[in-house]
């Protein structure tokens, strides 16, 4: 547990002086991930950048610094978030027994609702209205269909969370991603879901964010898919047991169900990446079929 620590950049010390939520104050797994959600949350797509808790302050103009020698290499130093994160990272990658599976989504009946409520849901709300909120809601109708991927790990035990806490990493400006919480996710339908997601990512580059914004994630959603990503392995979230990276929507041919005729529909994959200690391919992978059923088969202009 000790060396767990140290991983997260927790202070050993410190963290036995506040004692544990175990047996007789013992320190357990999720102890320390909540030390860790004080500042720092992982949550982060592979190649991309590092979390950073809500107390952070990260500015790009000041933490990166470059030293250019002259005809020679550049040297750039981690942000303090990259710095804060890495240590997060590994101890995700070395703690679960990271899995990954894939599926393509038919967004055609979210372009429906995209397109027609484009211009009045700019107007009435003050933003667009992306493919991430629908996401979004057809994971948190998911979640009560596939209840262990709602849940937190535990030293020998998955602690399953009656309310829906939706992590979504929000990139800073490429200077690392933050995963703050839209809380009880699963009592907000569309619009106020899509509401949450917007002032989350508000607050969270204009680094206003506040420390309840960064606990209480049961799960989480990556969304690289702006910048065109194909397939995307997120990872894991400490202590959650899944991740689901969204990546770019475009125009494919596919064959019409039901049928053999070729059309073009626009698509996009659904990279979910779980825990196999205590998820198994089986689970993990009706889960992500659910979502997408839900994307696919959902009348999302009665939803609007």
């Amino acid at each position: 547990m000790l060396r767990t620590a140290r991983a997260r950049g927790i202070d050993p010390a410190a963290l036995r002086a506040a004692g544990g939520s175990g047996a007789q104050g013992r320190v357990t797994l999720a102890d320390l991930a909540r030390r860790a959600d004080a500042g720092v949350v992982a949550g982060v797509v592979a190649g991309v950048g590092a979390g950073a808790g809500a107390g952070d302050r990260v500015d790009a103009g000041v933490d990166v610094v470059a030293s250019a020698h002259a005809g020679g290499d550049e040297r750039v130093p981690f942000t303090r978030v990259q710095t804060r994160a890495g240590p997060a990272l590994l101890a995700s990658t070395r703690m679960a027994a990271h899995a990954l599976t894939i599926v393509e989504a038919d967004y055609s009946a979210v372009e429906v609702a995209r397109r027609e409520w484009r211009e009045r849901f700019r107007a009435e709300e003050g933003f667009s209205l992306t493919y991430l909120p629908f996401v979004a809601r057809a994971v948190v109708d998911a979640l009560r269909a596939f209840p262990l991927f709602n849940a937190t790990m535990g030293d020998d035990s998955l602690l399953v969370r009656p309310r829906v806490g939706l992590g979504i990493a929000v990139d800073l400006d490429h200077q690392g991603l933050v995963v703050p919480v839209v809380h009880a996710a699963d009592s907000l339908r569309l619009r106020a879901l899509a509401r949450a997601i917007d002032d989350l990512a508000r607050r969270a580059r204009a680094k206003r964010l506040k420390p309840d914004d960064a606990v209480g994630g049961t799960f989480t959603i990556t969304n690289p898919g702006g910048y065109g990503t194909e397939i995307s392995v997120p990872i894991i979230n400490q202590p959650e047991v899944g991740i689901l990276s969204t990546d770019g929507v475009r125009k494919r041919v596919v064959v019409a169900s039901g049928g053999d005729a070729l059309v073009i529909r626009p698509t996009g994959y659904l990279c979910l990446s779980f825990d196999h200690r205590a998820i198994d391919g089986a689970y993990a992978g009706a889960f992500v079929g659910r979502v997408r059923e839900i994307l696919e088969g959902r009348d999302w202009l009665t939803e609007m």
